[in-house]
């Protein structure tokens, strides 16, 4: 069952449907609020719906044409002016139409007023009629005011979104030029060596690209596709660095309906082979454990590094670092995330737990 808050929601979203509820409402209501002069129903119906139209004229003048063009530009001296002037005209209008119009629908009887004589009598006209053109404006305005600010707050947030998918969407970019430029340098090599390796490399390649590129842009993946492309990742990384390079990859999951962020856990593995294997002199070792248990995922990234500080004049480690996964998990996991690191001299670790 649809909650009233959506509802409210929905409806003040929908500006016709909104009008003519309200209106319809105010004419429906003034069997509530009629004069006690007024015995049947159908009666008050006439007052009420012959009325009606100088009641909406008067209340869109007022709500979208003075107050935005006046009062909200601090013109008030020209908003009272005009404010005067329309509400007497509106007055006479109202009671010609009631005096000349409705009481003869309703079959009331006695003198009517002519036109000159309501004018002349403008002090009566004003103070007998002001109440009932204007009684249904200020409610109106609160409910044109509630619904402008729920138009300004989904604007908001809507521009909060573009800005959050702009950012993630530059994060997930950085990762693309780093992992192709290693990639097709390892291509070149197999290449020139003839290597039997080489297609593999190529149909690894084109299945994380094709992922990368284009299965990406949902908010959420399976967590069992980016296994698999944390797979491919580490295949074409040992064909790089063959048999001196120590790797382990475990991964465990209860439901494979499981969903995560699409580009993180690749983010955090890069940074290992960036940092630690590529200024690894002797055999470096990664160690990745991924786990999924009662929609809580477990991220274990183990790292050795070289003792011997590597110079880094090309701003080679620098690009998607630990700052940029970190941001991504802001953006995307916030307050539901926990990132532990263990450093030494000769090893880095990363935990990370994401309540998914």
């Amino acid at each position: 069952m649809e909650k009233p808050i959506h509802f409210l929601d929905r409806l003040l979203q929908n500006r016709i449907a909104l009008h003519i509820l309200f209106w319809v409402f105010v004419l429906f209501l003034a069997p509530l609020v009629a004069d006690s002069s007024i015995v049947e129903v159908w009666q008050s119906l006439v007052f009420r719906g012959v009325g009606l139209p100088t009641k909406m004229i008067a209340t869109y003048f007022l709500a979208y044409y003075l107050i935005p063009k006046y009062f909200q530009k601090e013109k008030y001296f020209q908003f009272i002016v005009y404010f005067i002037i329309s509400s007497f005209l509106f007055c006479v209008i109202y009671r010609f139409n009631n005096v000349q119009i409705a009481e003869r629908l309703a079959g009331a009887e006695g003198y009517k007023e002519r036109l000159w004589e309501i004018v002349t009598y403008y002090d009566e006209t004003i103070l007998g009629y002001i109440g009932r053109v204007y009684s249904v404006t200020i409610p109106f305005i609160f409910i044109k005011m509630l619904r402008s600010r729920g138009v300004e707050k989904r604007r908001v947030e809507q521009l909060e979104k573009e800005k959050v998918d702009a950012e993630l969407n530059f994060l997930k970019a950085q990762i693309h030029p780093h992992f192709l430029f290693n990639t097709l340098n390892n291509l070149y090599a197999l290449t020139i060596k003839k290597s039997d390796h080489a297609p593999d490399v190529v149909a690894k390649l084109s299945e994380m690209l094709d992922y990368m590129l284009y299965q990406c842009k949902e908010e959420r993946v399976l967590v069992s596709k980016e296994i698999t492309l944390l797979q491919n990742y580490l295949d074409l990384e040992k064909l790089r660095y063959g048999e001196r390079l120590q790797l382990k990859f475990e991964h465990k999951i209860d439901d494979h309906t499981a969903q995560i962020a699409p580009l993180v856990l690749i983010s955090i593995i890069e940074n290992a082979f960036k940092h630690g294997v590529s200024g690894a002199i002797q055999q470096p070792m990664v160690e990745i454990s991924i786990s999924v248990k009662e929609g809580v995922s477990y991220i274990r990234v183990y790292n050795s590094k070289s003792e011997i500080s590597q110079t880094d004049e090309m701003g080679y480690k620098k690009g998607i670092g630990e700052t940029n996964v970190k941001r991504q998990l802001e953006l995307i996991y916030p307050d539901r995330y926990e990132w532990n690191y263990e450093e030494s001299s000769t090893s880095y670790e990363v935990n990370l737990t994401i309540r998914l």
